[in-house]
């Protein structure tokens, strides 16, 4: 796929005699004096996010007690997340003290790529999540039959399966215009930041961008609200007090890493183009690429009693 980004890059630009063969990442360069504090702000976070989500997946994979389809997604949305920041946060912090900010034409579009694919593949994960929560509250008695292994896995391998196919399209269409600047006003390669460079009228990009956008957003946004409604009014039937409350807890975990995601992302892509300022603009990328990461671990662990029970098992083995 690279090699056809380039292949296909060079030559359109050979055509204009202006060979474009790297871009330079502006990031924060408009916060030249706080470069070093926010380096600070945005390291702390990337360290938390990282360690909590690896903590997830292995207290998931050693401990029996959370082999739950709930907690199998769970573990796979924080493999999914640590990929999604790997990809732009290193990145992101060494051009904050001063490293290398030019990437090649090939680091660009692979950084697109994996942005797109991981961050589609969160989304439909929470889908699945949302529906795991329906199926629990919804059809208890017919729970494990409805979600068992294999429909589990293949919930997973869509969601997956989705993020690479629109990552190829929306890659591959970004990369097949022929490019005049060099300057991405950016901290990393974002579909449209790099499609400013263009020399030519991008609305048709600017229209599949849309397409895109309102499909893995809008529509396992719609499912996930959808599911929360038949929630709602099943927990509202439940005869005891402690019953409702114990499944509104469940699912309030969920909600909110929903809500945050899809509300952050629903605002950087649904907007009109000229809309915010290039600062806003990042602002906004800020949100969903290191604080929407770190809600996950947070919000899963620390507000779940079997998560934190079975780190407290983990821990007593390992004293023991």
């Amino acid at each position: 796929i690279l090699l056809h980004f380039q292949s296909s890059g060079h030559s359109m630009k050979s055509e204009n005699h202006t060979l474009t063969t790297e871009f330079v990442l502006q990031g924060f360069s408009s916060f030249h004096e706080h470069q070093l504090t926010l380096f600070v702000m945005f390291l702390a976070p990337y360290i938390l996010t990282l360690a909590g989500n690896i903590i997830i997946v292995i207290i998931i994979r050693i401990d029996h007690h959370l082999h739950t389809p709930m907690y199998f997604f769970l573990s796979m949305l924080s493999t999914s997340e640590t990929i999604y920041t790997l990809v732009i946060l290193p990145r992101m912090l060494s051009s904050l003290v001063g490293m290398s900010q030019s990437i090649s034409l090939a680091g660009c579009a692979t950084q697109m790529f994996f942005f797109v694919t991981f961050g589609i593949t969160n989304c439909f994960l929470l889908t699945a999540m949302g529906y795991n929560r329906y199926v629990a509250i919804c059809h208890p008695l017919r729970y494990t039959v409805i979600m068992n292994r294999r429909v589990c896995i293949q919930l997973v391998w869509g969601a997956c399966s989705i993020g690479l196919i629109v990552a190829m399209t929306q890659v591959t269409s970004v990369f097949r215009l022929p490019f005049c600047a060099t300057k991405v006003a950016h901290f990393f390669c974002d579909i449209r930041p790099v499609m400013k460079l263009s020399c030519i009228d991008t609305t048709v990009n600017e229209i599949l961008t849309l397409i895109i956008s309102v499909f893995v957003l809008v529509v396992p946004m719609g499912l996930v609200f959808i599911s929360y409604i038949l929630i709602i009014s099943t927990i509202l039937k439940i005869a005891s007090a402690e019953g409702r409350k114990k499944a509104f807890a469940t699912c309030a975990s969920h909600l909110t890493v929903v809500i945050v995601h899809y509300g952050c992302a629903s605002i950087a892509y649904l907007k009109p183009k000229s809309e915010n300022s290039k600062d806003e603009d990042q602002l906004i990328s800020v949100t969903y690429t290191v604080v929407t990461p770190l809600l996950n671990p947070v919000v899963y662990t620390l507000r779940n009693k079997e998560a934190k029970d079975a780190l407290l098992r983990a821990i007593g083995r390992k004293l023991s």
